[in-house]
């Protein structure tokens, strides 16, 4: 196993910090998602959002945005098959026969021209700046940039040029990908935090929209910077049509809106709600501070 100083030492905060940041997936999906998203920002216990750049409801975000803390989900698969979308540049390594993103990773990785992924991934960066988003952060989509070294040289350099962390699930690790994603990030100087936990994969048995979720999240809870990762919506016949798994949405999103019901549990066990707008202005500022020196 890799280790790593924890990140809450590297950024400076207080020796022992335990730390938590929420994130909200498939803001800009469809328009159940941005209901759901904003919601459990604004009245919930979310801390963080990300943004589907090339998404169908995304300029639906970008009129209800308020500020909130947003991050890029840099996307190259459109996996559902009603919403299928493709790239803003419309490479055409990166267009399935359909006229969209490829469906599976495989087909992504044998066809896509590594200039024009690059391309792809900068110009959603960008398009989501220019829409107004103060970016805090990248992540992404079905792991396609992290599982192969040539797409992840991709990835790590993005995020150095914008200057933004990463969200790096714990599940990739070298044994299963073949190669050091989380070694080569650090020694680059690239900011992740310390543990990922993404309820749509197996999580101790768990129900991945129950409220024992993020419980348990809370009650497991380690020194540094966890990030727990949900999808919040709306329940509507939209979200119905689009995607089986609507009611673990539904439930995510019920428990997450109502913050009052975590607040106790935050407290008793010493935990620190962040976003990742305040990871990045910490290290952007540490940054600054050793440069001027």
């Amino acid at each position: 196993m890799e280790h790593y100083p924890l990140l809450t030492e590297r950024l400076g905060f207080p020796k022992g910090t335990k730390a938590l940041i929420v994130t909200c997936d498939c803001l800009g999906f469809c328009h159940s998602c941005n209901i759901g998203v904003y919601d459990v920002i604004r009245n919930g216990i979310g801390t963080s959002a990300r943004l589907i750049v090339p998404a169908p409801w995304s300029r639906d975000a970008v009129v209800r945005y308020r500020g909130e803390d947003v991050g890029i989900e840099l996307t190259l698969n459109s996996s559902n098959k009603i919403l299928h979308f493709g790239p803003v540049t419309q490479a055409p390594s990166l267009l399935d026969g359909q006229g969209g993103f490829p469906i599976t990773l495989e087909d992504l990785w044998d066809h896509a021209d590594l200039a024009e992924t690059r391309r792809e991934c900068r110009a959603q960066i960008e398009r989501a700046i220019y829409w107004g988003f103060d970016v805090s952060h990248i992540a992404s989509e079905l792991d396609a940039l992290i599982m192969r070294p040539e797409f992840f040289d991709i990835l790590l350099d993005v995020a150095l040029e914008f200057d933004l962390p990463i969200s790096l699930p714990d599940s990739l690790n070298e044994e299963r990908i073949g190669f050091p994603a989380k070694r080569l990030a650090f020694e680059e100087g690239a900011i992740f935090p310390d543990k990922v936990i993404n309820p749509f994969s197996s999580y101790d048995g768990l129900d991945p929209g129950s409220q024992d979720l993020i419980e348990n999240a809370i009650f497991s809870l380690e020194e540094g910077i966890t990030e727990l990762c949900i999808r919040p919506a709306e329940d509507t016949p939209e979200l119905r049509a689009v995607t089986p798994d609507w009611a673990t949405y539904v439930s995510q999103k019920t428990t997450a809106s109502e913050r009052r019901r975590f607040d106790h549990l935050l407290t008793r066990d010493n935990i620190t709600l962040v976003s990742y707008r305040e990871i990045r202005n910490r290290a952007r500022a540490l940054k600054d501070n050793s440069l001027s020196r």
